[in-house]
């Protein structure tokens, strides 16, 4: 009796062959044959003419359908049963498919059959396909039957041809669940069977063995689930596929349409896939529906995304710009708080360690900085990157200015690269898609970093390297009015590094007409002075990176360039004194011709107790203009002999320039004026002298302690003036003196040359004389001495400072001054440079005085200097930290 069983058709090999599944256990399957039939071979060496149309023939009537099997007879050699199937509410196969002439009946059936039913079946299909033969049904229609069909792309012309167009196809196996053999139907003569990768998604790997050890690789987790979803909705569908493009394995990528949608997006809700972002660029405007997709499965936990954590919600503020880092990295700032570190989200600027993108860093920089220092913000956070090693904590954000997306601007101008995240990344731009398009885009157009050619690197002399090269430049600079630049850094809040493009040179600006307090150093040891900290903070915050505008006046002694700064037009100098955190130097305010503003600035300030003024009082001010009156107009002359007693206050007051600091703590100074002008001339001349290849002449082979030369100085390797204090004639080395500005060195021989007469002492002496600072005794502690060196240097370095010549011992050739920053606008010795230094913990009143230091006219001022002193010991600075040195 013939046996009878329900199935379900899997998968049609030929027209007269089935894969059969259990509708109870679909992983059960079965290959069951059509009996007493044969159809032309599928194969792929030598595919059979008709071999296509007859197994669509069968695969049509059966596919995905459950059938009833009876097994007529099994050949033994390979357990396959061979029978009849019924289709429900369809055909009876063979017969149907024989009478349309798809199959033929076997010569050999029915030679060994007895079965009466079985001869009569036989005779029917006989029939049935005599009447097809008559009527050239199927096989025997005397067409060739022949289809040419490829098994590979065949190089860029198929994609050239058909990239972006739709065709039909099947899917003739299933090899994960974004991994399909597809047979494409370009047309009714040609067909192309190629692996093709799912477009826009990835699946876990299902098992496979390594052919060339025979190993076998477990398969992923969700990887056959995931193979047998497309399996029950795909195996041998006829379906439409996109063709958006190849991968760079050279596979097709492509979207398969389901008869209810995009199989993708199945995969996806269901937690089977995960989007792939390398395909987002081939998608598209398709790309945000996986995305959503996508979404869905995480929001239920399901299956890949089962230990998905959910981002925050997204919140966002608005914000200022203060500084570009560079071309994905912002510092910004609310209206509450401190400043922030952000990231441009998914996005990278050019790498340093990438040849083709390193020169383009600055350019990056310079594009996002023009766009958006200073400007206000909208900064949408993605996500947040916890500290490392080699980066500090920080959020990564989308950033919009006036409704544009800035982090898409930099991709589109080709000034960023972006950011291949991880599978499990969950700061990405909620634009990723978009931004990926914008960079193939950038990419065809040659944009940026990839144009292909680096770009002209911009070099920037720096004009305040020496005092010699400013002052080369600063002609040149007076000439012009309000020329354009970029603050690029800000050293204090009255000191900047400037950029200026158009003259190809960088400087170092320094404020006209005021004085800033000195802002901390680097290290906690550097310690600034009080609302230092806070004028540097302001200075940051309005000036740095801005586009600005400088009038350059003069320069000072170091290569600064005096003069002033205009961020939007609006004096920053003004602004500055206006918020208490600098004060007005007179001198200099009136010397650049913006003293009306600044002093009315300073009114403002000190009536609104801001920053240093925080404790002014009215009456101080009062005082100090009537002592300065008196004190001008009583004439005294500065004493000598150390055992004079003066009767009147010193009135010999003389600008002053501190060119050096020796081992002793003595100060080296220059009178200006007094000698000062005929110096740069001489100077001028001498460098001139110097730089004639015929006034090259060796020193010799004896030098002489004391004799005058022309030392080469290692610094800035210039000529100058100096006087030989030591020998060491082994080594053919010399300890000099430089006679106009107190410094020492010692220098090889062969850096020097005899000075010659229209140059030496007789035309013009030394131009540095020796002085201390009056009623100050540094301290004898050698690392306090430094200190207290580093200190006065500070103070004085670069600036033109008044001196009060409180007594002169010419016998010694040293003079006690005390010292005054002409931007105090009076010589109030309450304000002097020699209280500064007791205030700050550098120095002690002496507790021995000289008789000239005893005279009641200085009563005053050793009061007050006493009180600083004491004010010192009570903070602990400097050399009081651990207490009062001077108790028993």
């Amino acid at each position: 009796m013939a046996k009878v069983f329900i199935a379900n058709v899997k998968s049609v090999l030929s027209g007269d062959t089935l894969i059969l599944t259990s509708p109870n256990n679909p992983t059960l399957e079965r290959t069951f044959s059509l009996a007493y039939v044969s159809a032309p071979r599928l194969s792929k060496d030598n595919e059979e003419p008709f071999a296509f149309q007859s197994r669509e023939a069968l695969r049509t009537s059966v596919i995905g359908k459950q059938v009833q099997c009876t097994v007529l007879y099994t050949v033994p050699s390979s357990s396959r049963d061979y029978g009849t199937v019924l289709v429900k509410d369809g055909p009876k196969l063979p017969d149907t498919l024989v009478a349309a002439g798809w199959l033929k009946v076997r010569e050999d059936a029915g030679k060994k059959e007895d079965n009466e039913d079985i001869i009569l079946q036989i005779d029917i299909l006989r029939d049935l396909e005599s009447t097809a033969r008559s009527e050239a049904r199927g096989l025997f229609s005397g067409a060739s039957g022949i289809i040419d069909i490829q098994y590979d792309l065949g190089g860029p012309d198929f994609l050239k041809e058909w990239k972006g167009k739709t065709v039909d196809g099947i899917i003739e196996r299933v090899f994960s669940g974004d991994r399909l053999l597809v047979r494409l139907l370009l047309s009714d003569s040609k067909h192309a069977q190629v692996i093709t990768l799912v477009a826009g998604i990835r699946t876990p790997a299902t098992e496979r063995t390594n052919q060339a050890s025979g190993t076998t690789q477990p398969a992923e987790e969700f990887g056959k689930e995931a193979q047998q979803f497309v399996e029950q909705r795909l195996q041998q569908r006829q379906v439409k596929i996109q063709i958006v493009g190849v991968s760079p394995q050279g596979q097709l990528v492509a979207s398969v349409m389901h008869p209810r949608g995009n199989i993708a997006e199945f995969l996806l809700q269901d937690g089977y896939a995960r989007c792939n972002d390398f395909h987002s660029t081939l998608l598209g405007d398709a790309m945000p529906a996986l995305r959503q997709a996508e979404k869905v499965a995480q929001a239920g936990k399901k299956r890949l995304h089962k230990n998905h954590v959910a981002k925050a919600a997204e919140g966002h503020s608005d914000v200022t710009v203060t500084k570009v880092i560079s071309a994905d990295t912002i510092i910004v700032r609310g209206k509450t708080g401190p400043e922030k570190r952000v990231q441009l989200s998914s996005i990278r600027g050019p790498r340093t360690n990438e040849a083709s993108e390193a020169a383009f860093r600055d350019e990056a920089k310079e594009y996002l900085r023009k766009k958006l220092i200073g400007k206000h913000v909208r900064v949408t956070i993605d996500g947040s990157r916890p500290a490392t090693d080699d980066f500090e904590a920080r959020d990564v954000a989308t950033v919009t200015q006036n409704g544009k997306n800035i982090n898409l601007a930099v991709v589109q101008d080709g000034y960023a690269s972006v950011i291949r995240h991880r599978k499990d990344d969950t700061d990405r731009a909620p634009n990723y898609d978009e931004l990926l398009l914008a960079q193939e885009t950038a990419k065809d157009e040659k944009k940026g970093i990839w144009s292909g050619k680096a770009p002209k690197v911009k070099q920037f002399v720096d004009a305040s390297e020496s005092l010699q090269r400013a002052k080369i430049q600063v002609a040149t600079l007076q000439r012009q009015k309000k020329i354009p630049g970029v603050v690029d850094f800000c050293k204090s809040g009255s000191r900047f590094t400037v950029l200026v493009p158009r003259e190809g040179i960088k400087l170092t600006l320094v404020l006209a007409g005021i004085r800033a307090p000195r802002a901390p150093g680097r290290n906690a040891q550097e310690k600034g002075e009080p609302f230092g900290e806070e004028a540097l903070e302001l200075a940051n915050r309005r000036c740095n990176q801005r586009d600005c505008e400088i009038d350059v006046l003069d320069v000072d002694k170091t290569g600064g360039f005096i003069g002033e700064l205009f961020i939007n037009r609006e004096n920053f100098a003004k602004l500055l004194v206006e918020e208490g955190l600098a004060s007005v130097h007179q001198y200099s305010a009136e010397k650049s011709g913006n003293a009306a503003e600044l002093n009315a600035a300073e009114t403002r300030a000190k009536e609104a107790r801001k920053g240093l003024w925080h404790d002014w009082d009215p009456s101080q001010d009062e005082a100090a203009e009537e002592e300065s009156s008196a004190a001008n107009g009583s004439g005294a002359a500065a004493a000598s002999g150390e055992g004079a007693t003066l009767v009147k206050p010193p009135q010999d007051y003389r600008d002053i320039v501190v060119t050096h600091i020796d081992e002793n703590g003595r100060l080296k100074i220059q009178e200006v004026g007094k000698g000062t002008a005929s110096l740069e001339t001489l100077m001028s001349e001498f460098r001139k002298f110097n730089l004639d290849s015929k006034n090259k002449a060796s020193i010799g082979s004896n030098p002489k302690t004391g004799d005058y030369v022309s030392a080469q100085f290692s610094l800035d390797n210039q000529w100058y003036r100096a006087r030989i204090r030591s020998n060491d004639r082994s080594a053919k080395i010399a300890e000099v003196v430089y006679i106009d500005y107190g410094n020492s060195e010692k220098i090889p021989w062969s850096k020097l040359r005899p000075l010659e007469a229209p140059f030496g002492t007789q035309r013009l002496k030394s131009q540095v004389t020796d002085a201390v600072l009056s009623f100050v005794q540094l301290p004898t502690g050698s690392d306090y001495f430094r200190d207290a060196v580093s200190f006065i240097a500070e103070c004085t370095e670069g600036r033109q400072l008044v001196g009060s010549f409180d007594f002169v011992d010419a016998k010694e050739g040293l003079s006690y001054i005390t010292i005054f920053d002409p931007k105090a606008g009076s010589a109030d010795r309450n304000d002097s440079l020699n209280r500064e230094v007791l205030l700050n913990g550098h120095g002690l009143v002496p507790r021995k005085l000289k008789t000239w230091e005893r005279s009641s006219v200085f009563e005053p001022t050793l009061k007050a200097l006493r009180d600083a002193e004491k004010a010192a010991k009570e903070d602990k600075y400097g050399m009081w930290e651990y207490g009062d040195i001077t108790e028993d």
